[in-house]
């Protein structure tokens, strides 16, 4: 995508965000049920923003949510910054064409989130396995979380690949795509327009929005897929991860099998997960403070077997 119809998407996405509840219908014809992410593959953010129709000025005329912190996003703003995110990330990461394991992942992901301490989000938790031999995996605002085949392949058994899911659950618990928006975003444009009120907004006060809504996306774009996050931040979703593999009855140390599977894939200077995420051995350090000296996983034969089926030719 170019540099022009990247900005088209991005400022229409926030014409739909910044608006709320009053964008749901339009939104909703476009991204609705348990295919939100198939479809989100599908049009992302190529389609044609450049021909579509949309009233904003009728739009304009509906309550215009701010907010100076995270905390204070709406669901439904950080539902639609997370879809606009998975977008970009799709356009990177292609998803792997095989429904069987991606229903595999989606029923083990939508029962760990049960089990977490965020269970819903406005538009729910969505899966989706990514065409890619890079080791990764990404969770955006809202419950949208990608893993790739690179990732899967370091997990021997059932209980590493919940591990992975449960580890980016985490990260959405803990509202931490969110937190990779600039504060001085968040506070400067938003509440400036906050000022005037929702009813007179204009086109210049909507590309205002739109600059900040751009620069928000590459704030969380970046940071998934660049930079990733603080080494506290992965300890913080480790620890939910490990607190979601308990109350499911999952062991804990599938999340060290896997760490311990991707320690020999790893390729020094690549641009995956060694590249984004704290090293394996400084993340083992921390979990089996918590867990205690690691257990080989022992998966019960049904469970084992379920997980061949699904991904054994991944």
């Amino acid at each position: 995508m170019d540099r022009s119809s990247r900005r088209k998407f991005l400022s229409l996405a926030c014409r739909w965000s910044i608006l709320g509840l009053g964008a749901a219908p339009v939104l909703s014809s476009i991204f609705s049920g348990c295919k939100t992410l198939e479809m989100l593959a599908e049009s992302g953010p190529s389609f044609q923003i450049g021909d579509m129709v949309v009233d904003t000025k009728a739009m304009a005329k509906e309550t215009l949510v701010v907010t100076n912190s995270v905390e204070d996003f709406t669901p439904e703003q950080e539902y639609y910054i997370g879809r606009t995110v998975g977008a970009m990330i799709l356009q990177k990461y292609k998803p792997y064409d095989n429904p069987k394991a991606d229903r595999y992942i989606n029923v083990m992901g939508q029962m760990l989130a049960q089990a977490s301490d965020c269970p819903e989000t406005y538009g729910g938790y969505h899966f989706l396995i990514q065409e890619s031999d890079e080791i990764n995996a990404f969770a955006a605002p809202g419950g949208f979380i990608f893993m790739t085949r690179g990732m899967l392949r370091c997990c021997p058994q059932e209980d590493a690949v919940a591990a992975v899911l449960a580890h980016e659950i985490g990260h959405v618990q803990y509202k931490h795509g969110l937190r990779a928006i600039k504060q001085s975003r968040v506070t400067s444009a938003l509440t400036a327009l906050a000022i005037k009120g929702a009813k007179n907004h204009g086109d210049e006060d909507l590309a205002e929005l739109a600059k900040t809504f751009e620069g928000s996306i590459s704030d969380i774009t970046k940071t998934l897929i660049v930079n990733g996050y603080s080494r506290s931040f992965e300890n913080q979703a480790d620890l939910a991860a490990i607190s979601i593999l308990q109350r499911t009855g999952y062991n804990p140390n599938g999340l060290v099998t896997m760490l311990n599977q991707m320690k020999t894939r790893l390729k020094p200077g690549s641009q995956d997960f060694a590249a984004t995420h704290p090293s394996p051995d400084s993340r083992l350090a921390d979990i089996q403070q918590y867990i205690g000296k690691y257990s080989t996983v022992k998966s019960p034969q049904a469970r084992q077997a379920r997980f061949k089926a699904s991904l054994g030719k991944i």
